[in-house]
């Protein structure tokens, strides 16, 4: 396709896929005439965004060979930790992951897959010691070092680490302001603004109108109010637990490699300022609602949206997840079993079938572009996502990504992601596990 600089572009959504994106095009030449606008619901950081947060795993160790490159790319830009760079200040901390899975059952061809493709990363970076294999219990139990473990078969990638969220995240606030050539706006995108199948801009929740001759879609879970994507995306709530450590805990773990079992999605990640997280990266929660199609305003859909403490500041997760990430502690850090959670929230994805990012024109209208579908495996490739969704705006989409990325042609009769690192159960509604009620 032919492709010619929007003369303007409203970037809605501020997470890892809109920040990144307002400043890959801030740095083309070819926009330098454009008037860039990012629009957020909230005041940054929001408090809600998935993307604040204590940490998230920053791993090359994926099952597909595309995201494991991607992946391994964004590490060689973590890993810079001078003056102003992404992964300084202690933003990245390169731990290392122990990845595993039970025999048998879901999770073990991810952790297999994901094995042969970091050794063909590693062949080619020269690395190849940075890994081990870890053929038993007690393999996975001494290389994790705190007395517990879990999983029957798995490795080490002494490669891969963490990052601390809610920092790197302000650095890429802070980065793209320093352009100078993006503008911030305050406020919530009620529904788009068409005519025909033509946008031309959103309007907002307090009766103002912004134009512009592009509208990049980054609004993450909630993206399903102001498209329809039933069938190809949906809003899941995944559960995380934090516990409180002493200073003598806190240097006893700090040191520990990131654990994730992907047979139950069960993970920990090595603690910060005395404060440990335990998550479940699940199917996840649903929170079906009904509002006013987007393509048809009157008509009403039902779809899954994020339930958070915006809407309920007493917001805690269910016991259901609870009792799996009390279960965590009991195996991954024995010492820590019966230690209150001090906190817990809601973490909301925008789930797709495969777990494929949705960064696309929208097929039906013209002027709207999508940059969504994170499937909670989004943040790591903070540091290059951006050039990826401008080249795809650009109509330039990586070969490697052509299908994963594009429009699904067709629509599945419930998004539950199978893509081998899913634990718990699909269908559960969040509201009805609230009521069940208990804090564990």
């Amino acid at each position: 396709m032919s492709f010619w600089p929007p003369a303007s572009i409203l970037i809605i959504g501020s997470g890892v896929f809109g920040l990144s994106t307002a400043l890959s095009l801030s740095r083309r030449f070819q926009y330098s005439q454009t008037i860039i606008t990012v629009l957020d619901r909230s005041l940054f950081p929001s408090s809600d965004g998935s993307s604040i947060d204590t940490s998230r795993i920053v791993r090359a160790d994926y099952s597909s060979p595309a995201y494991a490159s991607l992946a391994a790319r964004a590490q060689t830009e973590w890993r810079k930790t001078g003056p102003g760079k992404l992964g300084g200040d202690g933003r990245y901390l390169e731990s290392g992951l122990v990845l595993v899975a039970d025999t048998g059952r879901q999770g073990e061809e991810y952790v297999k897959s994901s094995w042969e493709n970091v050794q063909n990363i590693m062949k080619q970076d020269g690395d190849l010691d940075e890994i081990s294999e870890l053929p038993s219990r007690e393999a996975i139990k001494a290389a994790v070092g705190t007395d517990g473990g879990s999983g029957d078969w798995g490795y080490i990638n002494r490669r891969s680490g963490w990052a601390d969220a809610e920092a790197s995240m302000r650095w890429l606030r802070h980065t793209v302001e320093s352009t100078g050539r993006v503008t911030f706006l305050h406020g919530e995108a009620e529904r788009l603004l068409k005519t025909s199948k033509k946008v031309h801009g959103a309007v907002l929740k307090d009766g103002r109108t912004i134009q512009a001759d592009l509208v990049i879609l980054a609004t993450g879970a909630w993206t399903g109010k102001l498209v329809d994507l039933r069938g190809r995306a949906t809003a899941t709530g995944q559960v995380l637990a934090y516990v409180d450590l002493t200073a003598a805990e806190q240097a006893r773990l700090e040191k520990m490699p990131v654990l994730i079992n992907m047979s139950s999605g069960l993970f920990i990640i090595p603690p910060k300022d005395r404060l440990l997280k335990v998550a479940r990266h699940a199917y996840g929660y649903l929170n079906p609602v009904t509002i006013p199609d987007p393509d048809n305003p009157e008509e009403t859909i039902t779809v899954s949206l994020p339930f958070t403490t915006h809407d309920d500041p007493t917001l805690q997760a269910p016991a259901e997840g609870l009792l799996a990430c009390r279960q965590a502690l009991r195996s991954m850090i024995p010492s820590l079993a019966d230690r209150p959670f001090s906190r817990s929230r809601i973490c909301w994805y925008t789930d797709t079938p495969n777990g494929d990012f949705l960064i696309t024109y929208h097929p039906g209208f013209s002027g709207l572009f999508l940059a969504t579908g994170g499937s909670g495996h989004g943040f790591k490739f903070l540091s290059v996502i951006g050039d990826c969704i401008a080249d795809c705006v650009e109509g330039r989409c990586p070969i490697e990504f052509e299908e994963k990325w594009k429009w699904p042609a067709k629509q599945v009769e419930s998004v539950v992601t199978e893509d081998g690192s899913r634990g718990g159960r699909p269908g559960l509604v969040l509201k009805e596990e609230l009521k069940k009620g208990g804090r564990l």
